[in-house]
């Protein structure tokens, strides 16, 4: 596998969840680099470069919560998806709701994939390791 840098945005509130996604990273001694924000406005904010992120740079991958502070991730979904200059960057919907209606309007907004957190620490180790291995390694996406 080669490899190759790519910025990941992880959209996340639950600070345990933050930290695990962390550490399965960390782990693969990956060149990527993992900005995290904390609630969807933040998320808008940072795409959009607001604020304190005026300089950031644009991610290569999203990873995105639903039930966030502010903003949902169903409305962040829909104004990424439906800006031109954001589409193109994978969503991954990476969240604990396993219902029907949350999973056919993420597909329906046009994510890219929709993974249900495993409760387990290693189960959820090794989802974002699979995360990992095919978006960041497999996966080959518009330049």
């Amino acid at each position: 596998m080669r490899q190759k840098t790519i910025e990941v945005l992880l959209v996340e509130d639950n600070p345990d969840d933050v930290e695990i996604t962390k550490r399965a990273f960390a782990k693969g001694n990956l060149l990527n680099r993992l900005h995290i924000v904390r609630d969807g406005q933040e998320a808008l904010d940072y795409l959009y470069g607001q604020g304190e992120y005026a300089e950031v740079p644009r991610p290569g991958l999203i990873l995105l919560d639903i039930n966030l502070p502010k903003v949902n991730g169903i409305d962040v979904l829909r104004k990424i998806k439906k800006d031109d200059d954001l589409r193109e960057i994978p969503v991954v919907m990476l969240t604990v709701s396993k219902r029907d209606e949350d999973i056919v309007e993420s597909y329906d907004l046009g994510v890219n994939s929709y993974i249900i957190k495993p409760v387990e620490f290693d189960k959820f180790m090794e989802t974002a390791k699979n995360i990992e291995n095919y978006w960041l390694h497999t996966n080959e996406g518009p330049k």
